[in-house]
């Protein structure tokens, strides 16, 4: 008899989270720390932000309050989504073979079928939500409001934090990226998690000006004199700033932000979070495998005025 390949599998409450958690976390931003990451809200959880004023005065002998506190609040709100893919697997399983027998360079081999299956989806999901977190639109199937489009309606964004854009290159990537870490505000420039996120493409300019050739590098063979070999897949600085590179921000898009004023809020040991690997063998004799995904997300930050950005136009002032 020939061999068949029979999968059906359930993943549901704690058993999902290794899959729940690849499909949300692994994208570029998230896995690399841009954000502050708070995972098993149940729906809703509140960011507090207190602020004070006349803290310090001149001492007396009695006790006497001073300042005035203010708490303000924004939350992070999850919005449930899901994924329901049909895959075929005859269009995987050689691939799936290959890697078995050793014939693959991945370093990380899947046990089983249905992991190698969910693996290939847990990577879409998390490109998707990469795009999301950014510029997602909360009226599109499958998105929240992403960070971008917040800043974007936020009435409260001081006009001096808006830096006009302009379409990049390698000849004024310096210039604009100088213009975005001259409007990061005075209480925010040199906090150890500030950084200046910038898109990929951003980031390309940024490389190929530092490595000379073009009248926006510090000299004609570049940084170190290497020229355009000079980079090598490392970390990134523009004036003492980490440059972080967001895959999920457009062409002509960057940001001054501290890290612990983003945040992306997850359930990911709700119960309603679930991951299924469907066999249709067994319902209706076709080749086809179902994966169903189940989980939620949302993103957002603290405090506005502590926000530079770059390339958007908010509406709301």
């Amino acid at each position: 008899m020939p061999t068949t390949t029979s999968l059906t599998t359930t993943y549901a409450g704690k058993s999902s989270a290794m899959w729940v958690k690849a499909a949300i976390l692994s994208g570029n931003t998230l896995a690399n720390g841009g954000m502050t990451i708070m995972p098993n809200i149940t729906y809703k959880s509140v960011l507090h932000k207190l602020s004070t004023d006349g803290l310090l005065v001149d001492a007396t002998c009695d006790f006497t309050a001073t300042s005035t506190v203010t708490i303000t609040e924004r939350t992070l709100t999850l919005e449930p989504f899901q994924v329901n893919l049909q895959l075929c697997k005859k269009d995987f399983l050689a691939s799936w073979q290959a890697e078995e027998m050793g014939f693959s360079a991945n370093k990380v081999l899947a046990k089983s079928f249905a992991d190698y299956l969910l693996a290939y989806v847990v990577e879409k999901v998390a490109n998707s939500i990469e795009t999301s977190i950014w510029n997602g639109v909360n009226a599109t199937s499958g998105q929240v409001a992403g960070i971008m489009t917040l800043l974007t309606a936020d009435a409260a964004l001081p006009t001096a934090n808006e830096v006009a854009g302009t379409t990049l290159s390698a000849s004024n990537i310096i210039e604009e990226m100088g213009k975005l870490v001259t409007a990061i505000p005075a209480a925010v420039y040199g906090a150890d998690d500030l950084k200046l996120y910038v898109s990929q493409a951003a980031a390309k300019f940024y490389i190929r000006a530092l490595g000379g050739f073009s009248v926006a590098a510090t000299s004609n063979n570049g940084t170190d004199n290497k020229g355009t070999q000079w980079y090598t897949n490392g970390t990134l600085t523009f004036d003492g700033i980490p440059v972080f590179v967001a895959n999920g921000l457009t062409a002509n898009q960057m940001l001054a932000a501290q890290t612990s004023n983003l945040f992306f809020g997850c359930g990911l040991l709700n119960d309603s979070n679930e991951v299924r690997v469907l066999d249709m063998a067994e319902l209706d004799g076709s080749d086809n495998v179902r994966m169903i995904l189940r989980a939620s997300y949302a993103v957002n930050y603290h405090s506005v005025s502590d926000i530079v950005t770059y390339g958007i136009t908010n509406a709301a002032n």
